[in-house]
């Protein structure tokens, strides 16, 4: 009776043993079916990091309509019609477009305007602007970039000259600030993950002054100086879509 009950035990123990290798193996095979779903998530995932690495290497700043910069006037003490002396910020967007065919590289700068900025009487309006890459402008050197060492010639400045119209200013009186000629020289360089790469500087005015030559007034020369009225800021806005309005 005692071997009976040992043999019954005995089966009954196998019967749960085998009843949960099954279990497991089950279970396993469950989860080595799974397993593609995972490397397919993986690949996935793999794919999205290089399209987002493709758009990255696509943002690159440029000097053409692909990138839009923003550029800051910080503007002391600049004259007004009616005699004044004003402090002005003003904030426009522009492209630089290059015109085919020169050396060092120069253009137009654009300006464009939102709808908004288009009729706004108080928007700050540039009329005409160029610009050209270029050495130092004060110590110029022949040959300082040699061709065949660099992929392109570098040019460490961007000189701008913008010509601005009046801005009618806030208040009463009617004042406007007047049009004035505006020269900057940027920091210029390149890069090869971000593209072009801009930093500002001084706004200056040139004031002309006349020198007579002999002392009777018959022949006199004018002198051009430059005069610092403010800085300007620049940063790119790297989607064409990042403003709408129109072009000037």
């Amino acid at each position: 009776m005692f071997l009976t009950k040992t043999i019954i035990s005995v089966l009954i123990l196998t019967a749960q043993l085998s009843y949960s290798c099954a279990f497991i193996t089950t279970k396993i095979g469950v989860t080595f079916a799974t397993n593609p779903y995972t490397r397919s998530i993986s690949s996935d995932k793999t794919q999205l990091q290089g399209r987002d690495q493709s758009l990255q290497a696509k943002a690159k700043t440029t000097l053409s309509d692909e990138t839009t910069w923003t550029l800051r006037f910080l503007l002391k003490g600049i004259p007004t019609e009616k005699g004044r002396k004003v402090d002005e910020i003003f904030v426009v967007n522009v492209q630089f477009l290059e015109e085919e065919g020169y050396e060092p590289p120069q253009g137009e700068m654009r300006q464009v305007l939102t709808t908004e900025q288009n009729e706004s009487g108080s928007a700050l309006k540039i009329s005409n602007a160029v610009w050209k890459l270029s050495e130092d402008p004060n110590e110029r050197k022949d040959g300082l970039w040699v061709w065949g060492l660099f992929e392109e010639p570098l040019y460490p400045f961007m000189l701008l000259q913008m010509d601005t119209e009046a801005v009618p200013l806030p208040g009463e009186e009617g004042d406007v600030v007047k049009p004035l000629k505006l020269y900057a020289q940027l920091s210029h360089s390149r890069d090869k993950e971000e593209g072009v790469i801009l930093k500002g500087g001084n706004l200056n005015i040139r004031e002309k002054e006349t020198y007579k030559l002999d002392p009777f007034g018959a022949s006199s020369v004018d002198l051009f100086e430059d005069v610092t009225v403010g800085q300007v800021n620049i940063q790119p806005l790297l989607s064409k879509g990042s403003i709408t309005g129109e072009k000037r």
